[in-house]
Order: structure tokens, then sequence, then C-alpha cells
């Protein structure tokens, strides 16, 4: 069984026994991601009128399964541009390093479900809900894209705009899906004819969809984790750096031509070891326990 999905290849596509942790790798990110995904989404509906809610969530639910269903299916395309291992590790590194270094001090809130069964926050601490102005702020830090006055407060907050800026909010977190799905892939053969996809795009684009369709109903499990391990979610952010710097790594040191002058997936070469421990690495501190603030 193992020779036969080790030498396994349809339509171009090779599968090999490693390809099944990088697709739950995948999907592991995607959870990870996800719930600060679903948390700004319904802190920015719960600025609308109560009967305005559930449509604006709706949509936005729409939303998540579109873009991230093109989001996977661009990755054709997306894999065979040297660019993007730039922009899109760039990005990466950007997006992880501000969430840990720029704004872990600020964060009050730790994610719970409501009553009503949805992600929300409550302040660490005290464990009282968070007020408007503290909602606002996490909003700001969790969102990956600036949002408008018009969707902040319960007061100025409009349908279609908040619809607009949840909409946009996907796209961002879809981008960050895909472009850490690009960076845990090796390159494309020197031997694999040019006319052919990346040989190995069915990890992204089966993690992708699986990650998709687990995000609304695999979240009691992720949220649940959370509240038992709070660093887990930093944990995603320091994978997503991980893959990141390994992309940049890649844009900087390997081309077409010498795709494996740095090579990342051959366990003969140290930078192997060296990128999937830090991986390792950086999935273990999840597991490491918060601190418990002292009793007065």
């Amino acid at each position: 069984m193992f020779m036969i999905l080790a030498d396994l290849n349809i339509y171009g596509q090779s599968i090999a026994w490693g390809d099944l942790a990088i697709v739950g790798l995948l999907v592991l990110l995607e959870g990870a991601l996800s719930i600060d995904n679903a948390l700004v989404l319904g802190l920015l509906a719960k600025r609308l009128p109560k009967e305005q809610q559930k449509k604006a969530l709706t949509y936005g639910l729409v939303g998540a399964f579109a873009f991230r269903f093109i989001a996977v299916f661009t990755a054709t395309w997306l894999i065979e541009w040297r660019i993007v291992k730039l922009i899109g590790g760039g990005y990466l590194a950007y997006i992880a390093i501000k969430h840990m270094f720029f704004e872990a001090g600020e964060d009050d809130g730790e994610v719970h479900f409501s009553a009503s069964g949805e992600p929300t926050l409550l302040h660490e601490v005290t464990g009282r809900q968070l007020t408007e102005a503290e909602e606002v702020e996490e909003i700001e830090q969790r969102a990956p894209l600036p949002v408008p006055e018009a969707a902040k407060s319960a007061k100025t907050a409009k349908f279609w705009p908040t619809v607009v800026v949840i909409e946009l909010t996907d796209i961002a977190f879809a981008v960050d899906s895909i472009l850490a799905a690009i960076g845990v892939l090796p390159a494309k053969p020197a031997d694999h004819p040019v006319d052919q996809v990346h040989p190995k795009l069915w990890v992204v684009i089966v993690g992708g969809l699986l990650g998709v369709i687990l995000m609304r109903f695999a979240a009691v499990i992720f949220i649940k984790l959370l509240e038992r391990f709070p660093r887990f979610s930093t944990a995603a952010y320091w994978l997503v750096l991980v893959i990141g710097a390994k992309l940049l790594i890649d844009w900087g040191f390997n081309s077409k031509e010498h795709p494996h002058t740095i090579d990342f997936h051959s366990p003969s070469a140290l930078e192997f070891w060296l990128f999937w421990g830090a991986m390792a690495v950086s999935f273990a501190i999840g597991f490491i326990p918060k601190k418990q603030a002292p009793k007065a």
C-alpha cells in the first residue's frame, strides 16, 4: 500500500504519503486563521440592527466560500509566477510580525462562544463582555484591512457598506490561505513538462477545499482548542511567519533554471530539517499553557 501511494500518478499529479501531512497542515492553518475571520465578521455584523445581522453574516458566509474557491483555483496560475514568492512571502511575514510583535500586548480579548453559538470575545482577565470601544479595537487589530468608520459603530453602521467590508475582509483572509498553501509546496521538478501544471497542485486544492468545508463545521473544535490552549492562535502566526520566510528564501536563491539551490523538501538537505523543525517548534508553541494571572 505504501509503495502504491508513494508512486501514484494521476493525470500528471503525483501522490505520496508525505503529501497527506501537508494537506493536514493546510487544513489546520485554515482553521486557525479562520477563527479571526469568523470573529471579525461577527463583530462587524453586530454593529447592525438585530434584524439585519443574520442576513449580513449569511452574505459573509457565502462570500467566504466563494472567495476561497476562487483563491484555491487561482493557485494554478499563481504557483507559476516567481514574483508571487517575493510578494507573498513579504505579505505573510508582515501580517505575522504585525500580529505577534505589534498587537499582542494590546490584545484584551479571548475567544469563546456566545449563547447563540457564535464565536465572541470576552476580556481575558475579567471574563466580562467587551465594551463597544474595546470591540472596535479588536476589529482593527484582527482585520487584515483598515475598517472604515461607517462600519465600526452601531450608531453609524449601514447594511451595504458593512457587507462590502465583510466581503473585502474575506478576500484578504483567502489571500493569506492561498499564499500559505503555495509556500509549503516544493518547486516543480526540472524534468516536469513545461505545459503541465505543478504535480503537487492537488495538495493546494484538496487542502483549501477541506479548509473551506471545515471552516464552518469545525469552528467548534478550533475554538474549544483555543479556549484550552490560548497560544494556539499565536502558533498559527508563527507557522505563517516560517512559511513567509521560506517563500522569500525561495525567491532569493531558487529559479526555474536552478529550482533546488536551497532545497526545503529533500531530507538529504540541511535546510529541509531547519524548515520542518521550525514548523514543528511553531506548532508546539500552541500547546504551551498560558501563564495564569496572579490572584489578588
